[in-house]
């Protein structure tokens, strides 16, 4: 991946500056799966590149996994991440020069960006409210089943005070009439 970036960090850092490898540089023992590159045409993707492979393979290192020495495994997984952490830093600080060198170039080029990320977002967020809105529909139409099957057994008016008895009575048979 980084072979086929060759050259396109123009301008930065000379190698030397940057150490490739783990704490102790280029091949050191302590990390058998770093290779060791050229220190004539790093580039930062490179560089990057090889401080995670030298945090991977601080990790993973049967030196590191049969030491006894904690505090030498732990400061040497620090320095790798460090390590990693500032060539990041520095890849991100290319990424962002190049883009403000863009935003002064070619305005247009940004706005036409910045347009097309909003339309992405107001895309993303309607389709949004309509998983919403089509929940919504679902609930309410679960709510008015329900509902609709509560009223039927009953078909009665709302209960007053005297509704038990009343629907009580309604159940009896009518009372026979006295004879004169």
């Amino acid at each position: 991946m980084a072979s086929s970036m060759g050259g396109m960090f123009p301008g930065q850092q000379p190698p030397g500056a940057h150490p490739v490898g783990g704490p102790g540089g280029p091949g050191q023992p302590g990390f058998p799966g770093t290779a060791t590159r050229p220190q004539g045409n790093n580039t930062l993707v490179d560089e990057l590149e090889a401080s995670f492979e030298a945090c991977f393979a601080s990790l993973v290192s049967q030196d590191y996994v049969n030491g006894t020495d904690q505090e030498e495994i732990r400061t040497g997984v620090d320095q790798c991440i460090q390590k990693f952490l500032d060539v990041a830093r520095q890849t991100e600080c290319f990424f962002l020069q190049k883009r403000l060198q863009l935003s002064v170039q070619k305005p247009e080029q940004v706005v036409k960006e910045d347009v097309s990320e909003l339309r992405n977002e107001l895309q993303r967020k309607e389709m949004l409210v309509q998983k919403h809105l089509s929940k919504l529909h679902h609930w309410q139409q679960v709510l008015e089943d329900v509902s609709v099957q509560h009223r039927k057994p009953s078909d009665l008016p709302p209960p007053g005070p005297l509704a038990f008895l009343e629907q009580a009575s309604a159940s009896l048979p009518p009372a026979p009439l006295k004879p004169n």
